[in-house]
Order: C-alpha cells, then sequence, then structure tokens
C-alpha cells in the first residue's frame, strides 16, 4: 500500500492537493480557486487521491467535499524514517552551538558545497535499479567519444541505418 502512495504522491498537482487539505475538508470548487487548475484536472487528481485512500470523500447536497486521510501518509512517513529523513530537524549540535550562528557555513569535515562526504548507503536494490536505468541513458553531452582506432576497419561508427560509408 505505501508503494502505491508513493506513485500517488509523486504527481504535484496530487501533493497541491494534500497539502490544500491540511486546513480542512474543501469542496472540488475550493480546490479549483486555489490551486488555479481546471475542474477536470482537480477531479482526476482526486480520484487518485481517493483511490489510495489519501483523501476521503463525502458529499452534501450537490456539493462533494473532500478530506485529508492521513494514514498512508503517516505510512510514508515511517518509510522515510529508516532513512533519517522526514522527521523534522536534525537531532544533531550545530557546529556554533545552541545559537546557530555558523548554521549556513559548512562544518569542518564537509565539502564547500556543505555536503557530508559519504552518507548512507543506499539498499542494493535502490544501487541496482539506478546502475540499470544509468546503462540505458544515452552518454551525457560533453563525454568524449571512442577514439577511431577503437571501431574496426572496415566498419562505420554509425547504425547501419544512418547511410554513411565506412571509413
Amino acid at each position: 500500500m505505501t508503494d502505491d502512495v508513493f506513485a500517488v504522491i509523486a504527481e504535484s498537482t496530487r501533493r497541491d492537493i494534500l497539502v490544500a487539505l491540511r486546513a480542512g475538508d474543501k469542496a472540488v470548487g475550493e480546490l479549483v480557486e486555489e490551486l488555479a487548475a481546471s475542474q477536470p484536472t482537480i477531479s482526476k487528481h482526486l480520484k487518485v487521491l481517493r483511490e489510495a485512500q489519501a483523501v476521503s470523500m463525502r458529499a452534501q447536497g450537490q456539493k462533494r467535499y473532500y478530506a485529508l486521510n492521513r494514514g498512508p501518509l503517516e505510512g510514508i512517513a515511517r518509510r522515510l524514517e529508516t532513512f533519517d529523513v522526514g522527521t523534522g530537524p536534525s537531532t544533531d549540535a550545530s557546529p556554533a552551538g545552541p545559537s546557530g550562528a555558523a548554521a549556513d557555513q559548512p562544518a569542518a569535515d564537509q565539502p564547500a558545497g556543505g555536503h557530508a562526504a559519504a552518507g548512507p548507503v543506499a539498499p542494493a536494490h535502490l544501487q541496482e535499479g539506478v546502475a540499470a536505468a544509468a546503462a540505458s541513458l544515452p552518454p551525457a553531452a560533453g563525454t568524449v567519444e571512442p577514439a577511431a582506432s577503437a571501431v574496426p576497419r572496415g566498419k562505420s561508427r554509425c547504425p547501419s541505418w544512418c547511410g554513411k560509408a565506412p571509413s
């Protein structure tokens, strides 16, 4: 179920709807106005959120009111806690002590960008997925092509459909 909710909240409009519903129940029209989106768009996203049980709906006359269902989102928060994220400010002491005066300065053991040199290691299945995705990507702009000697004589570097004669 948590994986479904991750997929559901991957879309920014649905996240915006969830944030808007934090303040309380809202009718579809209120969400349309607040988010400056069309009624069909909001209704489509509300349907997806309802199917994932992230929101609940109640009818009152002709209006439909939606409310945030925190249960599925709490499941995500619990999952994120395993990565030490999503739990609010860090409990680690700041480099400047309680005043936090040097909060914008990188710690002595961090590079100039302010990011730790080594972070938590991703689970193996995520590393494998990232490696597989990276392998399927075309080379980045500015990468060096293999040397001409790497292409056997009589073979063209371009695919068969390009029409260039072999060099």
